[in-house]
């Protein structure tokens, strides 16, 4: 079903250039039923507005629907917060007429491996987590993650710079924060292995202060942590908490002190409110971007199922945002400097130490000695 789906839109593709070259019977020519069109179903976590992670999945899918619109339909599904109906959902989206079912996060890799093997018709692509392609048979599903560990460099460089400078809302302290969401889980850690690196990289003087909230949604206790380390010296706060960042943005727009976001651009997503001036930036995992891709690979039938890829720096997977917040609030110098880390990192000069796999031991000694 799928491989027919592909070669009719191709076909679609060939008679509309071919339908440039002559007058006669162009709307015959450019008609074709949905029935033609690749159907991709997008299916999140929780819910959309998160102003991060969910956000940019569904910002890659409008952008495929707007690029590859004539052969491709989309459709966003949110699946709730109550796990025990994620594995469901999957089956109901693999059951449903959808040729692509996207979908991400460590909390579907179980379900996609359960699933994907009884679906051969289908072809999965999975964002933001790894699949056990040895144990399981994958070779419908194409994975990729991002790496964290890189964009948390960045973020800690940043930091760094802005706590030692001079900037409005700087302090003299050179103490910056980390709020990530649950200490268990190796993506926000290998966040916050890189953040403490990046910062340590710029002044190894520069302490750095680590909070769990210990959910990816209690905002409030986000909220209460983050200012928390403000009071405690802290004047930017790197969050790492999913949805609950929001309560990390809350508290800095309360205390004017800094705030790096997580996943998507932050700032702008609170245009026109106070809190966006205090969002200096955010650390990026172009989940968007690396959709388009791999939508457009598909559709040049040149996505290599049963295969994982790790996106960082170099291949444009992660970087920190590079809005008018940015370029207006954090000087120039500081931004040159900041791009040339990022360009070390493509270029394989600096090589950035990773959370996954790393034991626990390994991980407090490393959070001990950052403080």
């Amino acid at each position: 079903m799928f491989k027919r789906k592909l070669v009719s839109a191709l076909l679609v593709m060939s008679m509309g250039v071919a339908a440039l070259t002559g007058c006669s019977s162009a709307s015959g020519d450019s008609e074709k039923g949905d029935s033609d069109k690749i159907k991709v179903s997008l299916l999140v976590t929780g819910a959309l507005g998160d102003k991060g992670f969910n956000d940019s999945a569904n910002a890659g899918i409008k952008a495929i629907e707007k690029q590859f619109g004539d052969n491709v339909e989309v459709e966003t599904i949110e699946m709730g917060f109550d796990q025990t109906k994620f594995e469901p959902s999957l089956l109901d989206a693999s059951e449903s007429d959808a040729d692509v079912i996207v979908t991400g996060g460590w909390d579907m890799k179980a379900h996609i491996e359960n699933t994907a093997s009884l679906y051969q018709d289908k072809k999965y692509i999975v964002y933001d987590t790894d699949v056990d392609y040895d144990s399981y048979e994958l070779e419908n599903v194409y994975s990729m993650t991002y790496k964290q560990n890189e964009a948390g460099f960045l973020a800690g460089a940043l930091a760094a710079l802005v706590t030692t400078s001079d900037m409005e809302l700087a302090n003299p302290e050179k103490k910056i924060g980390f709020v990530g969401a649950r200490d268990t889980s190796a993506v926000i850690n290998d966040f916050l292995v890189g953040y403490i690196e990046g910062a340590k990289f710029i002044d190894k003087d520069v302490t750095v202060d680590v909070s769990y909230v210990g959910s990816f949604t209690d905002s409030a206790k986000a909220k209460e942590l983050t200012l928390a380390q403000y009071t405690n010296g802290v004047d930017v706060v790197f969050t790492s908490a999913g949805p609950a960042s929001v309560g990390s943005i809350e508290a800095a727009a309360a205390s004017k002190k800094y705030v790096l976001g997580v996943d998507s651009d932050q700032a702008m997503a609170y245009e026109g409110k106070d809190e966006q001036q205090y969002i200096i930036s955010s650390a990026l995992k172009r989940v968007d971007n690396s959709l388009v891709g791999a939508v457009e690979k598909l559709l040049n039938d040149e996505l290599k199922f049963n295969t994982h890829e790790v996106l960082g720096v170099k291949e444009k997977g992660v970087e920190l945002a590079n809005n008018e917040i940015y370029t207006t609030t954090v000087p120039e110098a500081i931004r040159t400097k900041v791009e040339e880390v990022s360009t070390q990192i493509a270029d394989g000069k600096i090589k950035v130490t990773t959370a996954l796999g790393m034991d626990e031991a390994k991980l407090k000694e490393i959070i001990k000695n950052a403080k």
